[in-house]
């Protein structure tokens, strides 16, 4: 299994509807396309050592479990993923890293 998880930023402040609202878009869209096994959605816990953080604060944390490489490059690919990150985009610009990793014991 291949694990990649995602350390979303968003540049300004984000309702916490709207969030809400991204991370279960998300979520759904991921599932929905049938190649993600398992996904979970953290909120960042914030605290005051953020502010010295090298790259940026995180906002959540998004993590999808694949079966395989095959699945993980597909998963790019999905037709409404590139219509979601635009539409979020527009509303609250935001960054992402990310690493694939195998499942942590």
């Amino acid at each position: 299994m291949i694990n990649h998880t995602m350390i979303v930023s968003f540049t300004e402040a984000i309702p916490d509807t709207e969030l809400n609202q991204f991370l279960n878009g998300m979520k759904k869209l991921m599932l929905d396309s049938g190649y993600v096994r398992g996904a979970a959605t953290h909120r960042h816990i914030p605290f005051p050592g953020d502010e010295h953080g090298p790259v940026f604060r995180a906002s959540a944390i998004v993590r999808f479990e694949f079966t395989d490489l095959d699945a993980l490059n597909a998963s790019f690919a999905i037709p409404d993923v590139g219509a979601f990150i635009k539409h979020w985009q527009s509303r609250y610009p935001y960054q992402v890293v990310w690493a694939n990793h195998e499942e942590q014991a």
